[in-house]
C-alpha cells in the first residue's frame, strides 16, 4: 500500500480524502436510490458486495464506521451486514518499506536497534492499522500495532461522509433516528486512535481479569509504544473461527470463557469491550482466550449497570414497569407504551439464553442464530410507533450484547 492510499496530511489531505469518500458513497447512494427496498433481493446483495469492495480499497476510518453501524439493529439491511462484517479480515497491508518509514517516524532513526527481530511484513491488518511481529532485546516476542500514517485527517473526511451516508439512510428507515449513534461512534473512533489510551485500557483488563486463569491480555511495552504505535507481548493462538465448529466439552467451555470475558468487566466494574470482532480474540493451547484489541472500551456508572440487570428482572418477571425504568436510565426518551413493547421483544431475545441455567444455542431459542428474524420485527414496530432516538449509551452496549 502507498502512502496516498489514506492521504497526505493537513487541509490538502482532508480534501483529498473527503473527494474519495464523496466518490465511493455517492456512487452507492446513486444507486441506492433506484432500488425499490433497501437490500432487497439479489440487486441489493450485489450493491453491498460493491459497496464492500470500495469501502476495502478505500481503507481508515471509515470501514470502522461501516463496521460499527452493521452490528446496530436494523441501522443496515442483511446483506450490507453480511458483507460489512468482513471488511477487518479482507484489508490490505503496508508493504514493507513504507513499514521502516513510519517505524522511524515513531520511535526515531535507530529503531531497529530496539529490536533484535522485527518482521516487516503484516501477521494481521485492519481498517486502522496492523500488526508486525517482533523481540525485544529482554528476549520477550512482541507484537508492534502501527497505526496507518493520517488517521486524525481521515477520520474529519470520513465523518463528513457518514453523515451524508445517514442522512440517506433515514430516508429509507424511521424507526431509529442516528443522531446519537453517530456521536457515539466519533467519540469511540477517535478514541481508537490513542494508542496511548488503549495501552491503559490494556493494563485495566490486565487488573480486571487477574483471577480468571482461562483468560489472558497482553501487557504493554511503554517504552516502545506512542500515541500512534503499541508495542505488547505476543500472545500465541489459534483464530477462535478454528474452534467454533468443533463439538463437546472443547466448545461449552470456550463459550463460558468468553461469557465471563464480557461479563465479570461489566458488572463487577462497569466497563465494557465494545468490539467484539472474531478477529479481536485467539484460542491459545489448552482451551483458553487470548483478548487482542482494546481500541473500543467504553465505562459506564453504576446505575446504568443496575439498569441492566433491572432489564433481566424485568424480563425474567414480566415486570413491564421496571422494564420501561431501566430504559429511561439508558436514556430513551418518549416512551410510548408502544414503543417499550417493541424495545422488550429486543430484550427478551438478548436475555433469553441467561434465563434458565441450560445448554442451548440461539438457533434454539429464534429460529437464527443472527437474531435478524427479531430485529426485523423490533425495526417494524418501532416504525409503526414513531420511531425512537437510540441513547448514546446503548449504542456499544448492544453492539456487544
Amino acid at each position: 500500500m502507498s502512502a496516498s492510499t489514506i492521504t497526505s496530511s493537513g487541509l490538502p489531505g482532508r480534501l483529498v480524502r473527503y473527494a474519495r469518500v464523496a466518490t465511493v458513497l455517492g456512487r452507492f447512494m446513486t444507486r441506492l436510490a433506484g432500488e425499490r427496498y433497501l437490500g432487497a433481493g439479489d440487486d441489493g446483495a450485489a450493491l453491498a458486495r460493491e459497496l464492500k469492495d470500495a469501502l476495502g480499497r478505500l481503507r481508515g476510518p471509515l470501514v470502522k464506521v461501516a463496521q460499527l453501524l452493521a452490528t446496530v439493529p436494523g441501522a443496515l439491511p442483511a446483506d450490507y451486514v453480511a458483507e460489512l462484517m468482513t471488511l477487518q479480515s479482507e484489508a490490505p497491508a503496508m508493504g514493507p518499506t513504507f513499514v521502516r518509514r513510519r517505524m522511524a517516524g515513531e520511535l526515531g532513526p535507530d529503531w531497529r536497534r530496539r529490536f533484535p527481530e522485527f518482521d516487516p511484513k503484516a501477521a494481521a491488518a485492519a481498517s486502522l492499522g496492523q500488526v508486525h511481529r517482533a523481540l525485544g532485546n529482554d528476549g520477550r516476542p512482541l507484537a508492534c500495532k502501527l497505526q496507518y500514517p493520517d488517521m486524525d485527517t481521515a477520520v474529519d473526511a470520513d465523518l463528513r461522509g457518514l453523515d451524508l451516508a445517514l442522512r440517506v439512510l433515514q430516508q429509507y428507515q424511521r424507526a431509529l433516528l442516528t443522531g446519537s449513534v453517530r456521536a457515539e461512534l466519533e467519540a469511540r473512533l477517535r478514541e481508537e486512535l490513542d494508542y496511548l489510551l488503549e495501552a491503559r485500557h490494556m493494563a485495566l483488563y490486565r487488573d480486571i481479569l487477574r483471577n480468571e486463569p482461562r483468560i489472558a491480555v497482553p501487557e504493554p511495552v511503554p517504552e516502545l509504544s506512542t500515541s500512534r504505535l503499541l508495542t505488547m507481548t505476543w500472545l500465541e493462538g489459534e483464530p477462535i473461527q478454528s474452534r467454533i465448529d468443533r463439538a463437546g466439552r472443547e466448545r461449552t467451555e470456550l463459550a463460558i470463557t468468553m461469557f465471563r470475558a464480557w461479563y465479570v468487566p461489566f458488572f463487577e466494574y462497569g466497563v465494557l469491550h465494545g468490539d467484539p470482532h472474531l478477529g479481536n480474540y485467539t484460542v491459545r493451547e489448552g482451551g483458553g482466550l487470548n483478548l487482542l484489541d482494546f481500541g473500543c472500551i467504553r465505562v459506564f456508572p453504576p446505575a446504568l449497570v443496575a439498569a441492566v440487570i433491572d432489564l433481566y428482572e424485568a424480563v425474567r418477571t414480566g415486570d413491564q414497569a421496571l422494564a420501561a425504568q431501566a430504559y429511561r436510565t439508558w436514556g430513551f426518551k418518549n416512551l410510548t407504551r408502544e414503543v417499550i413493547e417493541a424495545l422488550n421483544v429486543w430484550a427478551q431475545f438478548v436475555y433469553e439464553p441467561l434465563l434458565e441455567d441450560k445448554r442451548q444455542t440461539l438457533g434454539e431459542l429464534t429460529g437464527d442464530v443472527h437474531g435478524r428474524e427479531t430485529a426485523e420485527r423490533v425495526i417494524a414496530e418501532l416504525h409503526r410507533a414513531g420511531g425512537v432516538d437510540i441513547p448514546r449509551a446503548f449504542v456499544i452496549m448492544d453492539r456487544a450484547a
